[in-house]
């Protein structure tokens, strides 16, 4: 089931990013599509791939019945994720607060990447519930070596949104004004 829930994900996110693409090449005229992306955007994508790399590191040490590593490692991830969600928030304030949006998310090239991105940040949002939920069961002694499918998923799973939002801040940087530098 978990598969099947990564590839119709798969399929949305390829859909809409290629959408994106579209959308943005008819819009490259534009003035308002020179708007600069937000450097925090490039912060939270350290913080995403630190997440990802922690999961990925729990799923091998459950395998190996370190069961006080893999609790740390997981309440670390899913405090993490809590941190990526309030520096995208962030993000998204400066890019809702910029000069391409004062009118409304309706111009351009920018009103569809806020669009993207919180579209990202709502699955996000799933990710952090599931490793609350994946941090909560491993305290109580639930994985082992035999028994770790939800870690290695929820793993599996913050891959998957690792690669949705390189790919999705690629797009993003190839069609904007680049990245608005501190």
């Amino acid at each position: 089931g978990g598969v099947i829930f990564l590839v119709s994900l798969f399929v949305f996110f390829v859909s809409t990013i290629l959408l994106y693409a579209i959308y943005a090449h008819a819009r490259r005229d534009d003035p308002q599509s020179d708007v600069p992306l937000p450097s925090t955007f490039l912060i939270s994508t350290i913080c995403l791939l630190m997440i990802s790399l922690l999961v990925h590191i729990a799923t091998r040490t459950i395998r190996r019945e370190k069961r006080a590593i893999t609790c740390t490692l997981l309440v670390i991830s899913a405090v993490a994720a809590l941190l990526f969600m309030g520096i995208q928030y962030d993000a998204m304030s400066q890019l809702l607060a910029g000069p391409a949006l004062r009118g409304g998310t309706g111009k351009g090239v920018a009103g569809m990447v806020a669009v993207l991105a919180l579209l990202h940040a709502l699955h996000v949002a799933g990710g952090v519930v599931a490793l609350g939920i994946v941090s909560v069961r491993s305290i109580m002694g639930r994985y082992d070596h035999e028994r770790h499918g939800p870690v290695d998923f929820a793993a599996n799973y913050w891959h998957f949104l690792d690669a949705v939002w390189l790919c999705m801040l690629a797009a993003f940087w190839f069609t904007t004004g680049g990245f608005e530098l501190l």
